[in-house]
């Protein structure tokens, strides 16, 4: 039977090994997916252990997703933009890489909440990794604007001028400070900080909600978070942690590994805890 993991450190929370299950059942795929915590200094030696033993393919989760950019032999674009990869692929002496996080987040906004991006304002808070995978599948909507906001006003204008002239044409593409905002608003607002794993909030001007847009943060399972009970009291209506895009980049890398996309709305239903 073929053999998939998840790697990451730690790994007892992950969802994964549940998530890929529920794909495999559902698509008739004879697989195994277990989740293997690596030591912080062994990533490459774990991988390479579960290939010898016959793995076809893993996921990588923090803090391992720069080390898989590094392991692999050839990376896709969506990795290569990322610089990290939540993906890895064997082939014979052949590690590919890829990085789905962007489209399962493009996937679940625009699918599951029928919010679109096209056309749309949309801001993206943060500049680190989680941003650097979302912001080449952003642009490839074609927002009207996209603005990265970032504590370190450097850091955002630096990340903002390698996606220059990538993704649509019609996608403007612009970062800054926090204090940069004004008095703009935004149709999309997404949390890709890490505040929210401490119960902290980003400071998000009180102008840059939108009643009918959407608050999106991309970390799960912890119900309203600061982030999300700002846009709450600033009367946004359409609130979103990120389970649908963790399921959704599951199901690109299930259909990457097996040539079949597994359907996503059971599953969703299945592991989503209720933003109260």
């Amino acid at each position: 039977m073929d053999r998939y993991a998840v790697i990451g450190h730690p790994i007892g929370h992950s969802k994964s090994p549940l998530i890929h299950s529920a794909f495999a059942q559902a698509t008739g795929q004879a697989l195994t997916y277990t989740a293997i915590e690596a030591p912080l200094d062994g990533f490459a030696a774990t991988v390479d252990r579960f290939r010898a033993d016959g793995g076809r393919g893993v996921n990588v989760t923090v803090p391992f997703k720069l080390d898989a950019c590094a392991y692999a032999t050839d990376l896709a674009d969506s990795a290569r933009a990322a610089g990290a990869a939540n993906a890895l692929k064997f082939d014979g002496s052949r590690c590919l890489a890829e990085n789905f996080d962007g489209v399962g987040l493009v996937r679940d906004i625009v699918h599951n909440l029928a919010q679109a991006v096209r056309g749309r304002r949309v801001l993206l808070l943060g500049a680190g990794g989680a941003t650097r995978g979302a912001l080449l599948p952003l642009l490839e909507q074609a927002p009207a604007l996209l603005f990265v906001a970032n504590r370190t006003v450097g850091k955002a204008q630096a990340l903002v001028q390698e996606f220059v002239g990538r993704g649509a044409s019609a996608a403007v593409l612009a970062g800054g400070g926090y204090g940069d905002l004004g008095n703009a608003a935004f149709d999309v607002v997404i949390n890709a900080t890490s505040a929210s794993l401490g119960q902290e909030r980003p400071p998000v001007p009180a102008s840059a909600w939108q009643a009918d847009g959407l608050a999106y943060d991309m970390v799960y399972g912890k119900g309203l978070t600061p982030f999300l009970q700002d846009a709450q009291a600033a009367g946004v209506r359409h609130l979103a942690d990120g389970v649908g895009m963790l399921v959704e980049q599951a199901a690109e890398a299930f259909a990457w590994w097996r040539g079949v996309r597994p359907a996503t709305a059971d599953v969703i239903r299945r592991i989503h805890v209720p933003l109260n």
